[in-house]
């Protein structure tokens, strides 16, 4: 008997002891947690910018190395052995607009109110409920009429250097105006609308285009342009197709095509600050308009 519970006991102390659960504190969990949020941003960033085809292009690169090493291919591996030395400087400028506009939207956010909203606090109004029905009014009006149109309205990033591109105006907005300005043949008609609160900054100015190759084929310059905009600044932009008529909503690098006066009045109601106490239970992650 002594000796079965003696040999007993060795086998537990040679392959049950393992399974034993480490000590954790709570620094390892706030580790992980952070590890997993960092994580998760960098492949959401990934996905969803051209950053991924690159990364499939690097991968299959990997893939080839490692049939290389299989079969000894030695002049393959010596020349992947050199040129490591120099994959990361040559990573940096791949990436390099990918990486400028990821640090960029890193700076406009604020890092731990995104991760982690469970403040309750006062938002400021931007602009009016009476700027917004004279946009949707305006818009829908050119959009009979054929009438294209770029409306840029701007939230918390500062437009200077595309209002500088126009012709400043400093007018109250109105659907007249809006109307007039964008009207064939007239002096302001090509190029952008500023709004900034309740007034039109600037009208004629040039914005950039977007690379987004995911975009229609079929989408002009006036469509690029909104969505360029918004994929650099905060803003959203309201285009009015001259071919079809047909009014879309360009916000966060995002095109809504074909929206309805309804959706654009609630689409520029979510940027429109208005005076309320917003309570926010606790969340993770945040989550992306449209989600």
């Amino acid at each position: 008997m002594p000796e079965i519970i003696e040999s007993l006991t060795s086998f537990i102390e040679r392959y049950v002891t393992w399974l034993s659960i480490p000590s954790i504190k709570w620094t390892d969990i706030v580790e992980i947690l952070i590890i997993s949020v960092f994580l998760y941003r960098v492949l959401a960033w990934i996905k969803e910018s051209k950053a991924w085809s690159l990364l499939k292009g690097i991968i299959f690169i990997l893939f080839f190395v490692m049939i290389a090493a299989i079969f000894s291919m030695t002049t393959i591996l010596w020349i992947a052995k050199n040129v490591f030395s120099v994959a990361v400087m040559a990573l940096v400028v791949v990436f390099q607009p990918e990486l400028r506009k990821a640090l960029e939207q890193l700076g406009k956010r604020r890092v731990l109110t995104s991760l982690f909203q469970f403040d309750s606090r006062v938002s400021d109004e931007r602009f009016s409920d009476e700027t917004i029905n004279e946009i949707v009014r305006s818009s829908f009006e050119m959009g009979r009429a054929k009438t294209g149109a770029l409306i840029v309205v701007a939230q918390n990033d500062v437009l200077t250097d595309y209002e500088k591109t126009g012709i400043l105006l400093d007018s109250m907005i109105s659907s007249q105006l809006l109307i007039n300005i964008f009207e064939h043949n007239t002096p302001l008609h090509d190029g952008a609308v500023i709004v900034r609160g309740n007034r039109i900054v600037a009208a004629t100015c040039y914005l950039p285009l977007s690379e987004n190759m995911a975009l229609s084929k079929e989408l002009g310059t006036r469509h690029r342009a909104g969505v360029g905009i918004s994929e650099a600044t905060d803003s959203m932009t309201v285009i009015v197709s001259e071919e079809t008529g047909r009014v879309s909503v360009a916000y966060e690098g995002k095109l809504s095509r074909n929206v309805d006066a309804d959706e654009l009045r609630e689409m520029l109601g979510s940027i429109q600050g208005k005076k309320y106490e917003e309570k926010k239970a606790f969340r993770l992650f945040k989550r992306k308009a449209g989600e």
